[in-house]
């Protein structure tokens, strides 16, 4: 078990507290835990260090760098010995619980230094619960390795369910060789009917990687923007952020996480039927399909020239200016092309 230096060496999952004359109850100790209530040593049943970490799943080495680092704080001493109380093994499972929720030490430090201070830890908390939990209704459910074949054709295909477990589409169960975890049903079904309809799996499984890219950056720009102009308010700032604050994050995650499928669902269903009576029109050359003349394009160009053209005719005016300058230049050519051309020649010596 590693050490605090890669933020582990400590398990959320505690052994119960054993029975002591005049401790308290683990339901008393769990209570502590989770009130939010500040560090504050109180009466009760007195730990060696090694009690401490046996109870607390933490090594003595562990115990020993939070408090160096200020996370955990000092025992008391009684002659030679240095004593532990109930309040350090709930700091120390609040530890335990911050980690598992995918906190450094760095913060969980300023966490905690806030708590201490009387600003509950709750807020934070419940903002944390809500951005983990999950942003679908789908449910998983299992499925046999017989009934994964039959549904893609009856075929045993193990490089393609390699491909699956390695997308994240199959999860394999420990345990269980013949058994996986399917996240989203949704998206196996699709990969299912893709396939009957006539789709490589190999095409479906590169077409899963492309989509997933484009998707995550989908969701990145939509972050980066409520981040912005909604969250910045309530989190943004020098200190922790408060309960209140906290609090009023997480309400607005619970509205905000519907509108960014709803958005990607509108503007897919959108492009969609556009691009797909686009191309019918084209297979089947209907009147409608867009000329070639009419079709736009995408440049990239050198960014000291677009801001030496912009410098020139302003931002507005630049694409314009770029496609006339483009257009006077094709016209150029197909001048000079035809003087050059065999009969073009023309002897201006020669009187008329």
């Amino acid at each position: 078990m590693t050490g605090p230096a890669g933020d582990s060496g400590h398990r959320a999952e505690s052994p119960a507290h054993p029975n002591r004359t005049g401790g308290r109850s683990r339901g008393a100790e769990d209570s502590t835990c989770r009130t939010g209530e500040p560090f504050r040593p109180a009466e009760g049943p007195d730990y060696r260090i090694e009690d401490l970490a046996h109870l607390s799943g933490a090594t003595v080495r562990t115990i020993r760098a939070y408090q160096d680092r200020g996370l955990l704080p000092r025992p008391e001493r009684r002659g030679r010995a240095n004593l532990y109380a109930d309040a350090h093994l709930a700091r120390l499972r609040q530890i335990a619980d911050l980690l598992d929720r995918g906190y450094t030490l760095a913060s969980i430090k300023e966490l905690l230094e806030a708590w201490d201070a009387g600003r509950g830890l709750g807020g934070v908390l419940g903002l944390v619960a809500e951005v983990d939990g999950p942003w679908t209704a789908e449910e998983a459910v299992r499925i046999s390795r017989a009934e994964l074949d039959e549904r893609f054709g009856g075929t045993p295909n193990d490089e393609a369910v390699a491909e699956a477990v390695e997308l994240g589409v199959l999860e394999p169960v420990p345990g269980d060789d013949d058994v996986y975890l399917v996240p989203s049903p949704q998206e196996l079904s699709v990969a299912a009917e893709l396939h009957g309809a006539g789709v490589p799996l190999s095409a479906i499984s590169g077409h899963l990687r492309e989509l997933r890219g484009q998707v995550e950056h989908i969701a990145s720009r939509f972050l980066e923007f409520t981040t912005e102009y909604v969250f910045a308010r309530c989190l943004d700032g020098p200190h922790c952020p408060t309960d209140a604050d906290a609090a009023m994050a997480a309400s607005l995650v619970r509205r905000l996480r519907p509108l960014a499928q709803q958005t990607v669902d509108a503007e897919l269903a959108r492009a969609m039927r556009l691009f797909a009576a686009r191309h019918l029109r084209s297979h089947l050359g209907v009147e409608g399909a867009p000329p070639p003349e009419n079709r736009t394009c995408s440049v990239t160009m050198p960014a000291e020239t677009m801001r030496a053209v912009e410098g020139l005719v302003g931002a507005e005016r630049a694409p314009e200016f770029i496609a006339l300058a483009a257009e006077r230049e094709v016209r150029a050519r197909d001048l000079d092309r035809l003087a050059t051309s065999p009969g073009a020649s023309v002897d201006f010596d020669e009187a008329p």
